[in-house]
């Protein structure tokens, strides 16, 4: 019997770690070390429900499990075999209970490719990923395939870059190959800066040999014996199994010199970004690595040409090498014949917002925003209104209830005025304000700017003056058409994508709750309730019985009135800190 045990960052903060010690412990203490096995994983994906821990080879799947619920395990499933019905899933839509996950309606609709080894695997043992192929790919390319060959079957598969741009990947390899050069260099690039992502960081964790095997593929097609992996400081848990994982590939001579005894020769080394979410664009990201100020420069020349110290580099994004051992292994056509004409194989999403089931999935490229949030996501918390979908994170845009069956794909996003990005996936419900989330987005894009020119620089931050004032009820109708003008000259004017995609949110709330920006402007109202200075507390006279709670409670003494008789909010004073709504029992206190 295994435990498979979620090892991942967001289990690891929910007392995972403990709960893979209570098993060991436990398992010993009843004399069973040679018949069941604790194996720490990578995500499972439902973070949601984490703690994971997965039995084989009956395939329960216990959520929400705490060290306490080890021993109940232990005694019950693993000696008696009688599952623990307590911690099984239950499935909101008919309080039934679900033991196992491929009855789940957040596991069936996935195809998990650059997952699929995650909650699978001990990510610190080479010898589980060699069990489930891994470093089988490599070994046939070095075998079989000339680079040529292989960049050709990158190129069937039709792989995109999964780091936003969507470049075809094989014809990105294919003019790195063709650059001669004493030296060029593969970099991976997993600098993942988007608000509520954590795909790239997910696969390092769980899986991070596919991406060695994969970035060692690249370096035979290209010519490269030299790989970088660029990755922020803040994944500590991701730098610690790389560095194990490299260690562990060395020692089996599967980086280094000579690999398999080819000839080829190719190792791997890190770097570090201090999480600066502008190094996410290529160019950027070369120089951080270079040493130099994190800053875009115009291409071309493109870093195939000319990258890392001068060298052709290719770059491609964690998600993306993920894929390209399975492609090798599998073929070009079982490949392509995932997802939609233009968009092949799978798409890793990070749900989250106002969501019930959040997580990482892996969905076919061409499923509908509807089977994402409603069936796999299982519908809006709390049984509210779906508003809106923000993809692509600070540079994407809003898909809205209109967007609901549109296949989700690199060229169906950008017609509807968002994108793909990396994948960060924000649900939206009928609590929230538009012009409040695309003044956010704007604020972390002014903060992450570079400030290399000018159009970013000074425009971002007129635009989030605007949209502040805006939401503090002092805009007019002509800062709503400047707000447009200035976005679109920014958009064609910037440097590089974080410029050029930055006032995606502002445009694509304008065009689907302009509706939402005329109330804020022309009513001063928030539809929502979510701008802090357009709301007024008032008491309902009908429903105040004079109780005094509200007085008592309010920080500021704006609320004044005789016991047993209604009350009155000062709204000069009131700093609408909410606390007379959380303490009147009457529900005699409403926001208008």
């Amino acid at each position: 019997m295994h435990l498979l045990v979620c090892g991942g960052t967001g289990c690891r903060a929910s007392a995972s770690d403990s709960i893979i010690e209570k098993f060991k412990t436990e398992i010993a203490a009843k004399g069973l070390e040679n018949d069941v096995q604790v194996i720490l994983t990578g995500c499972f994906g439902f973070c949601e429900k984490g703690p994971i821990v997965k039995v084989l080879p009956d395939n329960t799947f216990y959520t929400q499990v705490k060290p306490e619920d080890v021993a109940e395990i232990v005694a019950e499933h693993v000696i008696k075999g009688r599952k623990v019905n307590r911690l099984l899933y239950i499935d909101p839509t008919n309080q039934e209970k679900i033991s196992d996950a491929k009855h789940m309606g957040f596991y069936r609709k996935q195809i998990r490719i650059a997952l699929r080894n995650c909650g699978v695997i001990n990510p610190e043992n080479v010898d589980e990923y060699i069990a489930r192929d891994g470093y089988h790919a490599i070994g046939k390319v070095l075998k079989e395939y000339t680079p040529a060959q292989t960049i050709d079957i990158i190129k069937k598969s039709g792989l995109r870059g999964r780091g936003g741009g969507g470049f075809p990947t094989g014809l990105k390899w294919e003019i790195a190959s063709k650059n001669a050069a004493d030296q060029k260099y593969v970099v991976c690039n997993a600098d993942e800066g988007d608000p509520g992502a954590f795909m790239d960081r997910s696969v390092l964790e769980g899986d991070p040999h596919s991406v060695l095997e994969a970035m060692a593929i690249c370096g035979y097609c290209i010519g490269a014996t030299q790989g970088v992996i660029y990755i922020r400081a803040e994944y500590p848990l991701a730098i610690t199994r790389l560095k194990i994982a490299i260690k562990q590939a060395r020692e089996y001579g599967l980086l280094g010199k000579d690999i398999m005894g080819s000839g080829f020769d190719f190792d791997i080394t890190l770097r570090y970004g201090a999480g600066a979410f502008v190094c996410g664009e290529e160019t950027s990201l070369i120089h951080s690595m270079e040493g130099l100020r994190g800053e875009p420069t115009n291409k071309p020349p493109f870093p195939a040409e000319s990258g890392y110290l001068g060298k052709p580099t290719n770059v491609n994004n964690v998600e993306t090498f993920a894929s390209v051992p399975v492609i090798i292994l599998k073929g070009a056509d079982w490949f392509s014949s995932i997802g939609t004409e233009k968009s092949k194989g799978t798409k890793v999403f990070a749900l989250a917002g106002k969501i019930n089931n959040v997580g990482l999935i892996e969905v076919p490229m061409g499923t509908t925003l509807r089977e994402v949030i409603f069936e796999i996501g299982g519908g809006i918390k709390n049984g509210k209104k779906f508003k809106a979908a923000q993809t692509g994170g600070p540079s994407g845009g809003c898909l809205t209830e209109k967007h609901l069956d549109t296949p989700i794909d690199f060229d169906n996003l950008i017609a509807a005025g968002s994108m793909m990005g990396s994948g960060g996936m924000i649900v939206m419900d009928e609590d929230d304000c538009m012009v409040s989330i695309a003044k956010f987005f704007l604020e972390f894009t002014v903060e992450e700017s570079c400030g290399k020119c000018a159009p970013c620089r000074i425009g971002n931050k007129r635009l989030y003056e605007i949209l502040e004032r805006i939401t503090n009820g002092e805009g007019t109708m002509e800062e709503l058409e400047r707000l447009r003008n200035l976005s679109l000259v920014i958009k064609d004017t910037s440097l590089c994508g974080l410029g050029q995609t930055s006032p995606n949110p502002v445009l694509s709330t304008m065009d689907n709750f302009y509706n939402e920006y005329l109330a804020h402007v022309n009513d001063k109202k928030c539809p929502a309730g979510q701008c802090k200075s357009l709301m007024k507390y008032v008491v309902e006279p009908e429903a105040c019985v004079g109780c005094t709670a509200c007085a008592r409670n309010c920080p500021v003494n704006a609320i004044s009135g005789e016991r047993k008789k209604p009350h009155l909010i000062d709204t000069a004073i009131c700093i609408k800190c909410g606390a007379c709504i959380e303490k009147c029992k009457f529900n005699a206190i409403s926001i208008k």
